[in-house]
């Protein structure tokens, strides 16, 4: 079965990066998003055979490669808390919610 070794890659990585992001949004739409938009900005790595997976696995260790990897899923996550594809939840402050005290309203 042909395999793309960049969407494990992409998972095991984001979840790192959300993990120091608190502010970006975790749910399954918006993770599906930020890693369709990382694998868009990266190189496939298919592999068919065990060999074939070891020797990219291998290649993937080198340290550019997690630096394009980190890159290509922050711009993912820049771009889907720009532009998620659900409504942003309403932020109400509890001072805006609560009644004045004296009667000035």
């Amino acid at each position: 079965m042909i395999h793309n070794l960049m969407e494990g890659v992409v998972e095991n990585f984001l979840d790192d990066l959300l993990a120091q992001h608190p502010e970006v949004c975790r749910c399954s739409q918006c993770r599906m998003d930020i890693m369709a938009a990382a694998l868009n900005r990266l190189p496939p790595r298919y592999v068919v055979t065990t060999k074939g997976e070891v020797y990219s696995k291998i290649n993937m260790l080198v340290n550019q490669f997690r630096v394009d990897v980190i890159g290509a899923i922050a711009h993912g996550m820049m771009l889907v808390a720009q532009n998620p594809r659900h409504p942003r939840p309403e932020i109400t402050l509890e001072a805006e919610e609560r009644p004045r005290a004296g009667g000035d309203e």
